[in-house]
């Protein structure tokens, strides 16, 4: 080495050969090499700036700009597309509609009235059947701060949709209901996702997310006047003791540098009130302890202090809702959230009390569990019930939802290690020669979902760029779109209508007896049930669970029981598979028996009770055939589908 070469040697962690950083200078070195070589091409087409609307929704911000925009009426506008997927994807266009009318949400407690653009008592069934062949559909809640000033919300949606019919240049097929069940009444609309030529309506992403909302403002300012200043102090007022992100905090959040806010003394009245809210504002965050008074007008933020905030609305929000549902005697102020419990936490174990779409917009549903001491828990859950979600009274058991990657995202990140953390479709295919073009498809619509949720990058050559966290991000992306929640069915009848039941039921399992030891109300329930039992002459005085020939016994009278009250209702007979029997009919419905769901297939003439499992109901309404086993039953789509045991 010569004597004017510096080098300064740094030494590394004992027995630690590099393997880490050796990797990570690979990486490095084989994706800028791929950058190098990689041919110039344009950047790939990500359809933002096309659709209908674009320049509408342009002049609308710009129209609606005319006045100041504290004087304009505020309306808070969502907007979700719902994208048809097979089996019950497309059933949830007709599930939604449904869920828009349900009972409770017009002034009279009443299902809500549908409604389109010339009248009203519209049918949901037609509008959902003329739906089931389209792409996609479009679900928008309009939310006026002063709906209730309205004279007819109903008109005033009427008149939005004229105005975004004139901005799109096409004849729209919607319907629309409003809902006046909270506090602010609001107008669920949902859009075709056709065109007036029957064409894929694509709509502009820059209108769906500003220009309907600026259409909605203007179209409500004309309606009631411009805001007026005794209005616009009173909203601002109300902001101040809000557990929720307000107005007022942007203003502070934009006050700001590195969390600390420096209110001026103010120059002239207005500038003196709006101190005064501040302040006010400020003293209200101390109090929930996301903001610290420094003296002299300066005050310190806490970290996340703003998405503390959202949170704190979006779980006041849900306590509203809740309150509306509970019933009478229930304290909704009392509800806990399953996601504040950490994974080392034993599950929960209680009953239903209540219910419900969690996002009105996507059909995501929560359940409302009060456990055995007494506490409700609030849960998001994935809707593999098929909106048919456990009924009130039924006994389920919550749990943290395993977090764990898809099969798909470790070949993703077995393609990246051999490629330098690069997955594209020219590297799994040499990666896996076997891998058809539909697997490899498979692999990069997945990619894409990770891409939307911020988890990889995709450059404009195609390639993914996967990290070296890819597969634990993936994990707990997976575990969040399934709300973080494991849901298991112990039985579908509460507690109440288990103890003299003519069927087997939960509490007649064994492994109850172990849960009654820490559960006064299931020790209640179960000794009740044993007492009923051994009235029957089930139960021998010595014994406390029953035997395996009264359980079969107890099974089979149950299903006769129903079957019989089915077919007297449908005037159909009653079909009991025999070992090796078959039977083809279609998946009608489902109802909760004591010792289990049951899916009721039939045809004309008859018709059989099937164990329910989740997965049927993406079969929901198609012709099955079930075939009785020495195992359980099984079952298939009549195009010959295959599926595995049923029970």
């Amino acid at each position: 080495m010569s004597g004017d070469t510096d080098f300064t040697p740094r030494l590394g962690k004992l027995r630690d050969t590099g393997a880490g950083s050796s990797r990570r200078f690979r990486s490095r070195l084989l994706k800028a090499a791929r950058q190098m070589s990689a041919p110039r091409t344009k950047p790939s087409f990500t359809g933002a700036r096309i659709g209908k609307g674009k320049a509408a929704g342009l002049h609308a911000r710009i129209k609606a700009q005319r006045l100041p925009r504290m004087r304009l009426r505020r309306v808070v506008v969502k907007v979700h597309i719902a994208r048809a997927k097979s089996g019950i994807g497309i059933r949830a266009y007709s599930r939604h509609i449904d869920y828009i009318q349900r009972d409770g949400v017009d002034r009279d407690g009443s299902g809500g009235q549908l409604y389109g653009r010339d009248d009203r008592d519209m049918d949901g069934r037609a509008f959902a059947e003329r739906s089931m062949d389209d792409r996609h559909q479009f679900r928008i809640i309009v939310s006026p701060e002063d709906a209730d000033q309205l004279d007819d919300l109903e008109q005033t949606t009427r008149r939005l949709m004229l105005e975004v019919e004139r901005d799109l240049g096409t004849r729209l097929d919607w319907v629309a209901v409003d809902h006046h069940n909270t506090g602010h009444p609001h107008t669920h609309i949902v859009i075709r996702g056709k065109d007036d030529l029957g064409q894929d309506l694509v709509i502009a992403r820059d209108y769906l997310m500003k220009g309907i909302r600026a259409r909605a403002e203007e179209t409500l300012t004309q309606e009631l006047g411009p805001r007026r200043d005794i209005e616009i102090v009173k909203s601002r007022h109300r902001e101040v003791l809000q557990d929720r992100f307000t107005g007022l905090d942007r203003e502070i959040d934009r006050l700001s540098n590195q969390r600390v806010v420096e209110l001026s003394p103010g120059s002239n009245a207005l500038g003196r009130f709006t101190r005064s809210l501040h302040e006010q504002r400020l003293s209200h965050l101390e109090q929930l302890h996301l903001a610290k008074n420094l003296g002299e007008g300066r005050w310190q933020l806490t970290p996340r202090w703003d998405q503390a905030l959202k949170a704190m609305g979006r779980k006041g929000d849900i306590i509203r809702a809740l309150a509306a549902g509970v019933e009478p005697g229930k304290h909704t102020d009392r509800v806990r959230f399953f996601e504040e419990r950490t994974d080392d936490l034993p599950s929960i174990l209680g009953q239903v009390i209540q219910h419900g779409p969690q996002d009105e917009l996507r059909d995501r549903r929560f359940i409302l569990v009060e456990d055995f001491q007494g506490t409700p828990w609030y849960a998001p859950v994935t809707d593999e019930f098929g909106g048919a979600s456990p009924p009130i009274g039924a006994v389920v058991e919550l749990s943290v939802q395993p977090r764990k990657p898809r099969r798909a995202d470790r070949t993703i990140a077995e393609v990246a290690d051999r490629s330098g953390g690069l997955y594209s479709d020219e590297l799994h295919a040499a990666a896996d020669p076997s891998a058809s073009s539909a697997y490899r498809l498979a692999h990069k619509r997945r990619l894409e979902a990770l891409r939307r949720a911020g988890i990889v990058n995709r450059s404009p050559q195609g390639e993914w760029d996967i990290a070296e966290d890819f597969l634990e991000r993936a994990a707990e992306f997976e575990s969040a779109k399934r709300g973080g929640v494991a849901m298991k069915v112990h039985s579908w009848a509460s507690l109440k209508a288990q103890i003299e039941a003519y069927a087997e039921t939960w509490l007649d399992r064994e492994e109850v007896q172990h849960n009654s030891l820490e559960s006064t109300a299931i020790s209640e329930a179960r000794n009740a049930r044993v007492t009923f039992l051994r009235g029957k002459g089930w139960l021998k005085d010595a014994e406390t669970t029953l035997n395996t020939e009264v359980r079969q016994r107890l099974r089979l009278e149950e299903l006769r029981r129903v079957g019989e009250a089915e077919a007297e209702r449908t005037q159909r007979s009653h079909k009991v598979l025999e070992t090796g029997e078959g039977f083809e009919g279609k998946f009608e419905r489902t109802t909760d028996l004591a010792q289990g769901r049951m899916a009721i297939v039939g045809n004309e003439k008859a018709f059989a009770l099937v164990p329910w499992r989740p997965d049927m109901e993406r079969q929901r309404g198609r012709s099955l055939v079930v075939e009785a086993r020495e195992r359980g039953v099984t079952w298939n789509v009549a195009d010959g589908l295959k599926r595995g045991l049923s029970r």
